[in-house]
């Protein structure tokens, strides 16, 4: 039987893979306050489980020390009619402080962390993750030109604050832009990892996916060498991340490969939340940066919705257990389990065809494309199952055993 023989010839995913079901750690980044109806209902049935949204300053303090969190009041009750988490972006400027600058004199800081502190206790035990800034080393967001310094001291007195007045609250950081591996150094040195309940990245990159591995690796081993040996681990986010279909090279249909793959990747390597950029096209699709969404300007479903949708629905209530070795570095055979009841995703990194063994039992196999669509069924008579995989994933579900004969 499938659930019985899967064990055979494979390798365990590493000690920091998560626990939580594969469908629960996807998100979408999107770009509004006030959802357009029925807007949150479409991400739901994508499978999307978390939403990151800026959670902005200058919106909710207009006046010195009075907060008016009323929209994102509505937003989390949105949220909440449709199951879906919130991960709240704390920044970026207030005019009425640091003459509209991102925070960088006593004042300043302490005018942000007050109103930080305040928004997580307005939203107390509501299941918000809370992400300190986004891409502090990029002058777009940090301005006018990012400080690693300025930017830990902001950091040291809104997680301190979080600590003594909000400590079931959980914060992360740095969203830097990239794996910026002396910004992120500079963080750990200054003790911000005692605060953080994990290290979010933004890993974008031209290149396929899997090639975020080393990154992964180094940053491991880099967040490894400042902790306390008593304290826990603690885990990498990929708080935002995707590709344009618009670039060049890319198409819509590569770009929902890649939406497939690089979730599977980042769970394979210990990461138990992403955050795929965007959710919606902008109206110019002349300009790449306006290409990255799951839907189209009109809310049109493009095949990076497809995908989300049909690997969510794949596994949904699975937990990613083991990677094949089925005998190249470049063929991606994953299982998932849930109970009994075992799943399998493959792929290789590259377009051309090829055919792997994988062993699963003999049995009759349900396989369908990274878009839903049926494939033509394998009918294993040994416990050796051959899969064709190309760089679209391919679903393999067991149907039903077969008996053989017995010389």
């Amino acid at each position: 039987m499938f659930a019985v023989c899967v064990h055979l010839n494979a390798q365990n995913v590493g000690d920091q893979r998560p626990q939580a079901g594969v469908a629960d750690s996807f998100g979408i980044n999107v770009d509004f306050i006030e959802p357009k109806r029925g807007e949150l209902r479409m991400m739901a049935a994508a499978g999307f489980r978390w939403v990151r949204v800026e959670f902005k300053w200058d919106v909710i303090e207009k006046a010195k020390g009075t907060y008016d969190f009323a929209q994102y009041d509505r937003l989390l009750t949105a949220l909440d009619t449709e199951s879906l988490r919130a991960l709240f972006v704390l920044g970026y400027v207030n005019p009425l402080y640091d003459n509209g600058t991102s925070p960088h004199t006593e004042a300043g800081r302490r005018a942000f962390a007050n109103w930080a502190v305040a928004a997580a206790k307005h939203f107390a035990n509501r299941g918000v993750l809370w992400e300190l800034y986004n891409k502090p080393n990029d002058s777009r967001y940090w301005q006018p030109q990012p400080n690693v310094n300025d930017y830990i001291q902001l950091a040291l007195e809104v997680s301190k604050q979080f600590r003594a007045t909000v400590p079931a609250e959980r914060l992360i950081g740095p969203a830097t832009s990239g794996i910026d591996f002396d910004f992120l150094e500079a963080c750990f040195k200054a003790g911000l990892l005692q605060y953080w309940s994990a290290i979010s990245v933004h890993p974008y990159r031209m290149e396929p996916p899997e090639t975020v591995v080393p990154g992964y690796n180094r940053l491991r081993d880099l967040i490894k060498s400042y902790k306390q040996g008593s304290e826990k681990d603690t885990a990498i986010i990929s708080s935002e991340w995707g590709y344009s279909s618009v670039w060049s090279g890319m198409t819509d249909d590569k770009e929902s490969e890649y939406l497939v793959r690089q979730w599977l990747v980042n769970l394979a390597n210990g990461v138990p939340i992403s955050i795929w950029y965007s959710w919606r096209d902008g109206k110019d699709l002349q300009d790449i940066d306006q290409g990255f969404g799951t839907v189209t300007f009109q809310y049109g479903q493009k095949r990076a919705y497809l995908a989300a949708k049909a690997v969510t629905s794949f596994l949904n209530g699975y937990k990613l257990v083991k990677r094949f070795d089925v005998g190249g570095s470049d063929d991606f055979v994953f299982l998932f389990q849930n109970g009994a009841e075992s799943r399998v995703v493959a792929w290789g990194t590259t377009r051309r065809a090829h055919r792997v063994v994988v062993p699963l039992g003999a049995g009759k196999y349900e396989l369908t494309n990274h878009l839903g669509d049926a494939l033509e069924p394998v009918i294993a008579l040994t416990p050796d199952v051959p899969i064709e995989i190309t760089s679209s994933p391919t679903y393999v579900k067991f149907l039903e055993a077969i008996k053989t004969k017995k010389k």
